[in-house]
């Protein structure tokens, strides 16, 4: 479990902690109660999303368990300094949707004393890093990874599998859209995937040539 760190008032630096993992590992989850948990603290909280998460309310980070705190929709990480003026904590859900200004508006407001708590997937559908979210990882003092559980296999789920035939990057959804799936699970998947794609042709539509080769072949 994450333990918060002590804070040292003569210590003019804040801290990066970055929650990461599949879809419906809890990462919002997580962010939440730690947030909750400084604001308990009567510190002063800002959260911010990016404005193209449109899945549930715009003013709220909501969790896959409804759980929900308000926060601040913004457009681009460049608008995150402005509106984080004089905070003591400044929490960022689905980071991963922000370009990659967010690592450093991140860094910064470390550098200025902020306790910064990003959540993100740390990978795409396709199973590859996902936007800033490595370099996040690679600069914050604290990362927690979250895991789902498999629907297929019941095992740890680190994978978000993409049931939707969209191969767009970003496709906002749900369990309509995705499922979480284990290392091996998701590679099966990916693999059938492929064989259906395949575009598999008649004897007759291959040339007269490559029949004989595999005439030939079997005799």
């Amino acid at each position: 479990m994450f333990l918060e760190n002590t804070v040292n008032q003569k210590e003019q630096f804040g801290w990066i902690e970055v929650i990461c993992g599949s879809m419906f590992s809890g990462k919002s989850e997580e962010l939440i109660r730690r947030l909750k948990r400084a604001k308990f603290a009567r510190q002063k909280v800002e959260i911010f999303t990016p404005s193209v998460d449109t899945r549930y309310a715009e003013d709220s980070v909501t969790s896959h368990d409804s759980n929900h705190i308000r926060s601040t929709p913004v457009p681009a990480a460049a608008n995150i300094p402005i509106l984080a003026d004089n905070c003591d904590v400044v929490g960022i859900d689905e980071a991963q949707f922000f370009d990659d200004e967010i690592i450093k508006v991140c860094n910064d407001l470390a550098n200025r004393g902020v306790r910064v708590i990003v959540a993100g997937l740390d990978m795409d559908y396709k199973g590859n890093p996902f936007g800033p979210m490595p370099a996040l990882m690679a600069t914050a003092e604290y990362v927690t990874k979250v895991h789902a559980i498999c629907t297929r296999t019941g095992n740890l789920a680190n994978y978000s599998y993409r049931k939707a035939k969209s191969e767009a990057l970003v496709l906002l959804g749900e369990t309509e859209e995705y499922e979480p799936l284990s290392r091996a699970a998701f590679f099966k998947a990916q693999l059938r995937d492929k064989v259906v794609k395949l575009d598999v042709k008649d004897v007759e539509a291959i040339p007269a040539e490559s029949q004989e080769k595999t005439e030939d072949k079997k005799t």
